[in-house]
């Protein structure tokens, strides 16, 4: 091979390169939502303490193991030991430097709807945004309100600690192309009532599908296993905690639960069997138990209507 041949190819290689470096750069670039789309809306702090239940924000931003008034200082801290590598849960109390204190209310939108960073990065999606999103503008602004008037605590969270190339974040933007639809939630105009809330509360704040879900290769949920129990990636002692159960209405899910049955587990923390609930469950339910009696009653409507699907098999 000549010299003019190995100069071609050289030349094609480069130009080859260039124009995908340029395609990846336009693909991967982070979409933000601007301070002009937001909207004019009242704050109510009532209804952003409902989505701070809802959304479950203590469970995974609280410090393992606190109870009572202390779950409401998020000082972050819980770990998740996925095939991606290790996820830290950060710091979201309003403290300005270890928190999300100097956050502007565009900062936390973007961070809930579009999983950007106020720097402009994405976020991993061990961040359920792909729920949040479906959250309406409204809620979020009440829920950043919310979390505004909580407590603030100096804790810094290390960072994550993962294989390449997962650290590259910019190929993210290429993530959410294929799983983040960037749709929020509406209300179909075929299925009312408390169907329709439980949904809204199940798939949007509830993140359920972020624990209960199973993911593909990529990270993504398996759609057509939705709900039907997947591995758990909390570390507990320095080992992984088991498996998340199906909560589909299948024999290997809730079919043997009445909505009655779902309703008082919300309340109660016990099963049907008289069982109570272990691992990070026990945190969903403390937070469910402070929803509205309605809230709770839609959830379990919802999940009783959901198609029942075999569990996921190790």
């Amino acid at each position: 091979m000549g010299f003019p041949v190995i100069k071609r190819v050289f030349f094609s290689l480069l130009v080859l390169g260039l124009v995908g470096g340029t395609v990846f750069y336009i693909l991967t670039q982070p979409e933000q939502i601007t301070v002009a789309s937001i909207p004019e809306h009242q704050v109510d702090l009532s209804n952003g303490e409902q989505m701070f239940w809802a959304g479950g924000c203590s469970s995974c931003h609280a410090a393992p193991g606190v109870k009572g008034p202390d779950k409401l200082i998020l000082s972050g801290g819980v770990t998740l030991d996925t095939p991606f590598g290790v996820f830290r849960v950060p710091n979201i109390s309003p403290d300005k430097k270890a928190g999300i204190g100097s956050w502007q209310l565009v900062d936390f939108l973007n961070a809930m709807r579009k999983g950007v960073s106020p720097e402009g990065e994405h976020y991993y999606p061990a961040f359920p945004y792909t729920n949040y999103q479906r959250m309406p503008v409204e809620d979020l602004i009440d829920l950043k309100a919310y979390l505004d008037s909580l407590p603030a605590t100096r804790n810094d969270v290390p960072d994550h600690d993962l294989t390449f190339p997962f650290t590259i974040r910019r190929g993210l933007g290429l993530w959410k192309l294929f799983y983040l639809d960037q749709q929020p939630y509406s209300y179909s105009q075929s299925r009312k009532g408390a169907i329709e809330r439980g949904r809204y509360l199940v798939e949007g704040p509830g993140h359920c599908s972020a624990c209960h879900t199973a993911r593909d290769l990529f990270g993504g949920e398996v759609i057509a296993a939705k709900y039907a129990g997947a591995p758990s990636f909390e570390v507990k002692q320095g080992e992984n905690s088991g498996s998340v159960p199906n909560i589909t209405p299948h024999e290997d899910g809730l079919a043997r639960w009445s909505e009655r049955d779902i309703i008082f587990a919300f309340e109660t923390g016990m099963t049907p069997e008289y069982d109570s609930f272990g691992g990070s469950m026990v945190a969903v339910q403390n937070n469910l138990s402070k929803l509205s009696p309605e809230d709770r009653v839609a959830m379990a409507a919802y999940l009783k209507s959901l198609p029942p699907i075999a569990s996921i098999k190790p």
